[in-house]
């Protein structure tokens, strides 16, 4: 993997340029690479991985985004098998999550039900269920079963289905801590076929919705099961730029792009290098200064943030829509701790506490004890504990907004303290460490699978462009690697000679 400088890069013929250094865009480079592709990756962050990162704290190297993929599809295990990962797939700790909500005085906290989808309960008269919601609640919920599901038709909203079902007490308690926590998003602003796929169907031939969330639990048994990387998921970012480097592509760290253009029969991207002033000389300044970055190929893989990527396809392609007709990305941030608190051996949490909107006092919105959740994490971790706490609802200021570091890792001790039942002070504190996320489109969204839908038909009508990434395809790596070895694919066939060769 060669790192080239900005005139470097001019001078460099290159078949395909990736814009944006997430896995998308390291799984379409890659693919690209394999056939002889001369690839080029522009990333405007200082290292790649995008949403699969890395902290340094206590000694310790830990994950900064996701931790874990879904074992749905085929799209991850044959990727970890061509890296050579497939002895470090690891399973977490079953013992599931608790919820935490506002009681009224205080806080009150309980496992979350064990058999749902999404928080919606496959029984809502069942202990768990009660034990969160009452009696009211419940028996309010168990109306589903009696309801003619005719009356609704196929839904649409997660959370207007939900509530018209089981009412409000399984919407705000069960199913909207889920929704924040997994998609930073209302649940009425979700796509219930996005999220819960099949369950409009089963919803059907079962006759309620309890019913229908029920049959999809015992379908998902065998096939819902979420893994890990021993060492961290971001060894995979690791494994996947050794690949790079040994196919030859370059990778251009530090440098946005910032205008895209039809040039000829490719393309032309514009960006900027942010460099420090030349030091010894009496003109030279702290600040980084901007250099141009010029770069020309017949193909161009947009694997950037949504904001980025529609920022460049509205200049770039004829025709292309306004960018306001998109959701705004939410505000979302994580902040890691690392604890010398023996009282967290017994995980009284489980594996991590999802917060209810109505938890007073609380502002994380939800908790992962990841030294419970991850055996080998506890024993490199030495006796430490490390919880990882997420900041951030959609339509809603980030808590965390403007609050310098110190701050923000008292209010987070603060936070895990009330969420996991255990006194914790600063004395416990070996470090701290925050991730920011201030573009987090779900595609999820409602009305998002039509706005892709449109977007793939306007690309597919221009030559010589591919957009990928989370916002398009799904969150999780099970969504987003099989997405870019489309792309890939796509751009694979357009500049194969007919003889097979590159």
């Amino acid at each position: 993997m060669s790192d080239a400088t900005p005139a470097a890069a001019e001078r460099s013929p290159a078949d395909v340029v990736v814009i944006g250094g997430g896995v998308a865009g390291m799984v379409a480079a890659l693919e690209c690479a394999k056939i002889g592709l001369a690839v080029t990756i522009v990333e405007r962050r200082d290292e790649l991985g995008g949403c699969v990162g890395r902290i340094e704290l206590d000694g310790l190297t830990l994950d900064s985004g996701a931790e874990s993929f879904a074992t749905r599809g085929d799209g991850v295990a044959p990727l970890l098998t061509s890296l050579g990962l497939d002895d470090e797939v690891v399973d977490p700790n079953r013992a599931g999550a608790w919820l935490v909500w506002g009681d009224g005085s205080g806080l009150d906290a309980a496992p979350l039900p064990k058999t749902g989808v999404l928080g919606i309960p496959a029984n809502p008269l069942g202990d768990d269920v009660r034990r969160i919601i009452g009696w009211s609640g419940a028996t309010r919920a168990y109306l589903d079963r009696i309801k003619p599901i005719l009356r609704i038709g196929r839904a649409h909203s997660l959370g207007e289905l939900v509530r018209s079902r089981m009412g409000t007490a399984v919407l705000d308690r069960l199913v909207t801590p889920i929704s924040s926590g997994v998609y930073s998003a209302d649940p009425d602003l979700l796509d219930l076929d996005l999220v819960a796929p099949g369950l409009n169907e089963a919803m059907t031939r079962t006759g309620s919705l309890s019913g229908g969330v029920g049959q999809l639990v015992e379908q998902r048994k065998a096939g819902g099961a979420v893994r890990g990387l021993r060492g961290g998921m971001h060894t995979l970012v690791d494994a996947l730029a050794r690949e790079l480097e040994r196919f030859g592509v370059t990778v251009l760290t530090g440098v946005e792009a910032t205008g895209l253009e039809r040039d000829g029969t490719g393309w032309r991207v514009t960006g900027e290098r942010a460099i420090d002033a030349e030091a010894g000389t009496d003109d030279a300044v702290d600040a980084p200064q901007a250099v141009g970055v010029e770069l020309r190929a017949p193909d161009i893989v947009l694997a950037a943030a949504a904001h980025t990527s529609l920022g460049l396809l509205e200049a770039a392609v004829e025709g292309w829509e306004s960018t306001t007709d998109w959701p705004q990305g939410a505000s979302i941030e994580l902040v890691t701790l690392v604890l010398e608190a023996p009282a967290l051996d017994a995980a009284p949490r489980g594996t991590g506490v999802l917060v209810a909107a109505d938890a007073p006092g609380v502002a994380a919105k939800a908790l992962t004890h990841s030294t419970a959740k991850w055996s080998w994490l506890a024993e490199a971790a030495g006796g430490r504990h490390v919880v990882r706490l997420s900041y951030g609802r959609a339509g809603q200021e980030n808590p965390l907004e403007g609050r310098g570091d110190a701050e923000v890792a008292a209010l987070a001790l603060a936070d895990a303290s009330a969420l996991l039942g255990v006194p914790l002070d600063a004395g416990m504190l070996r470090a701290a460490g925050r991730t920011e996320w201030r573009d987090a489109v779900s595609h999820a969204a409602l009305g998002q699978l039509d706005r892709v839908r449109a977007l793939d038909d306007a690309i597919a009508a221009e030559p010589g462009i591919e957009v990928t990434g989370s916002w398009v395809s799904g969150t999780g790596l099970a969504s987003v690697v099989p997405h870019a070895k489309a792309a890939a694919a796509r751009v694979r066939h357009r500049r194969v000679a007919p003889d097979g060769t590159a």
